[in-house]
């Protein structure tokens, strides 16, 4: 479903997407909208799937996260015709936090944190790389982190 957002549904994203825990009254102050106008288009926002849920975005390095891999697999004529099992698998797997279907030469990107390099191997050789129809398994480390958000550019 496709929503055309105005002016102030735009405004309330771009600051919901920075501190979800402001409260209705903040937003409407900050925006120049009063309470009620702004709660009905919150409340609406969050009906129609465009706000999906408000959550603690938390530092990984701060809780012993510190390797981010980011991993190509590509999958076997098998495995391709079975798409599902990959998917169902790769959902189960908590240090995946990304996982993207690709068009070319390999089907998967996901996004995976762990400890450290070590804890790495052992997800790869443990879990990964049995999973359903896997054929090559393409591992990249991150050095460093440049950019990351999760803010979605749509203020207006």
């Amino acid at each position: 479903m496709s929503h055309d957002l105005d002016i102030w549904e735009r405004r309330i994203l771009a600051l919901l997407q920075e501190d979800a825990s402001l409260s209705t009254a903040a937003i409407a102050e900050t925006i120049g909208l009063s309470a009620s106008p702004c709660w009905r288009r919150i409340d609406r926002l969050e009906r129609d799937g465009i706000i999906k849920r408000r959550v603690a975005l938390v530092d990984r390095a701060k809780v012993g996260l510190k390797a981010q891999i980011f991993a190509q697999v590509k999958l076997n004529a098998h495995g391709r015709a079975n798409l599902d099992e990959f998917t169902a698998a790769i959902r189960e797997v908590p240090e995946v936090m990304e996982c993207h279907v690709l068009m070319g030469s390999v089907d998967f990107m996901l996004r995976i944190v762990a400890a450290d390099i070590e804890s790495y191997e052992r997800l790869f050789f443990e879990k990964l790389s049995n999973l359903p129809g896997v054929q090559e398994i393409n591992s990249t480390v991150a050095l460093s982190e440049i950019k990351s958000t999760t803010s979605l550019p749509i203020a207006g």
